[in-house]
C-alpha cells in the first residue's frame, strides 16, 4: 500500500504524466480516493517551484552545452506555439485555462516554461499554475471515479 501512494506521488510529479496519471493509479490501485486526491495535487503543485528555481539558476548552465541548447529551444518552441495565443491575450487566466486543460502536453511542466517564456510575475505564476493544476486533478478525478462507478 505505501508503495502505491509512493508510486501514484511519483507519477503526478513526473513530466510523463503529472496528476493526470497519478489520479487514475492510485484510484485503480484500491487507494482512497480523497488521499489520491490530496497526494497528487500537492505533487503536482510542487513541480512549479522545482521548475522555476531549474529555469532561474541551473537553466544557464545547461544552456552551454548544444545537445541540452538544442533540445531547450525546441521545448521552448512548443510551449510557446502551444499556450502562447492564450497567455499572451488573457495573461493570468490565460495560463490558468491552459494548466487546468487534462491533455497531453498541458499541464504545470508546460505552464511552468510558458510562465518563464513569457515573463510572467513568478507569484502570479505560481497562482495560476496551482489553480489549473486544482481544475485538472478535479477533472480527472471525477472522470476516474465515475468510469470506476460505471466498471463496478
Amino acid at each position: 500500500m505505501i508503495q502505491d501512494f509512493l508510486f501514484t506521488f511519483l507519477w503526478s510529479i513526473s513530466p510523463f504524466g503529472e496528476a493526470k496519471v497519478g489520479i487514475p493509479f492510485g484510484m485503480l490501485n484500491g487507494l482512497n480516493i480523497y488521499a489520491v486526491f490530496v497526494i497528487c495535487f500537492f505533487a503536482n503543485v510542487l513541480v512549479f517551484p522545482l521548475m522555476s528555481f531549474f529555469l532561474h539558476s541551473v537553466n544557464k548552465y545547461f544552456l552551454r552545452w548544444n545537445f541540452y541548447k538544442k533540445s531547450a529551444l525546441y521545448v521552448a518552441r512548443r510551449a510557446k506555439t502551444g499556450s502562447g495565443r492564450n497567455i499572451e491575450k488573457y495573461g493570468f487566466w490565460g495560463l490558468i485555462l491552459f494548466v487546468m486543460l487534462p491533455l497531453p502536453g498541458t499541464g504545470v511542466y508546460a505552464g511552468s516554461i510558458a510562465s518563464y517564456l513569457f515573463k510572467m510575475e513568478r507569484q502570479k505564476a505560481f497562482i495560476a499554475n496551482t489553480i489549473g493544476v486544482f481544475f485538472s486533478s478535479a477533472i480527472i478525478w471525477t472522470m476516474t471515479l465515475l468510469s470506476m462507478k460505471g466498471l463496478g
